[in-house]
């Protein structure tokens, strides 16, 4: 099942419960989007009944919250795994386009902003896109968690 639809059963049922993080964090913008994409205007999810509940916190809390009133809720992974101990949670749908979240480096441009240091800049771009720091990226947490947190893609095209 894609995030969309998987929503769209949330809404449909207005039983299930689901915890927002209400913050207007990334994560939270996302489950904005993802109920845009799945056909609903987000105030008429935020109001469409008592199974709709927002922490307006962190996702740690969030999560906690989630697991003691057994809802559903959208989360990254790290902070998933890095809580599961404490967790009466088990992540059901992790995958669909939806839910790309995409890091990116960019120096502002000069003629913008006058006292960019473009140098710098450049020199801390050119190293996260480094052939060795691309592969600590892709590293990060299999070890601990024996997942891939993040997936390096410095100098990949654009889908």
């Amino acid at each position: 099942m894609s995030p969309e639809a998987a929503f769209k059963r949330l809404m449909e049922s207005g039983s299930a419960s689901f915890v927002s993080r209400g913050d207007d964090s990334g994560t939270h913008s996302k489950e904005k989007n993802i109920w845009t994409e799945a056909g609903y205007d987000y105030e008429a999810v935020r109001n469409a009944g008592r199974w709709y509940l927002e922490a307006g916190s962190g996702m740690g809390p969030t999560l906690m919250m989630a697991s003691e009133k057994q809802a559903y809720t959208l989360t990254d992974m790290g902070t998933y795994l890095a809580y599961r101990g404490k967790l009466e949670l088990v992540p059901i749908i992790d995958k669909g386009a939806i839910l790309l979240n995409v890091y990116s480096a960019i120096a502002v441009n000069p003629e913008k902003l006058s006292k960019t240091e473009t140098e710098m800049a450049n020199n801390l771009i050119s190293f996260l896109t480094s052939p060795e720091i691309q592969e600590l990226i892709g590293d990060y947490g299999v070890k601990e968690y024996g997942v891939q947190l993040f997936t390096p893609c410095a100098g990949a095209e654009p889908e």
